[in-house]
């Protein structure tokens, strides 16, 4: 009795390592970027905030391994394309996503060095 006791103790502290292992091998190839933020004019002429949420497809090993460790040089240069784009912005138009991906494809295309970097965008919202 005390032997299948030790096992199943030694089974359920083993798990939580072996679905870590697993998380780590799985995790993808997806580098996420903290949520961007810059000013826009409203319609009405006061200030909304537009905010992005955004990250790097990198399939690549090594090519992921530089976009992580580049995450806030990426994150700066995001944010500057973004208020620029915002600074440019007529009051109360919507912003042009397929313009602003292609605007941030090139910054993460400049900060990784190297193409095969892909900028993925979760959502835009204007607040």
């Amino acid at each position: 009795m005390p032997i299948r006791l030790l096992l199943m103790v030694l089974l359920i502290a083993a798990a939580p390592a072996a679905a870590l292992a697993r998380d780590e091998k799985d995790k993808g190839a997806f580098v996420t970027v903290d949520t961007l933020t810059a000013t826009v004019l409203a319609a009405n002429g006061r200030r909304q905030v537009m905010t992005v949420q955004s990250g790097v497809d990198a399939p690549d090993l090594k090519l992921r391994a530089l976009a992580e460790a580049s995450e806030p040089r990426l994150r700066d240069a995001f944010t500057q394309e973004l208020q620029t784009y915002a600074s440019g912005l007529a009051s109360g138009t919507p912003p042009d996503v397929d313009y602003l991906c292609r605007r941030l494809q090139g910054a993460t295309d400049r900060v990784l060095g190297k193409p095969g970097g892909r900028f993925l965008i979760g959502g835009i919202m204007v607040n």
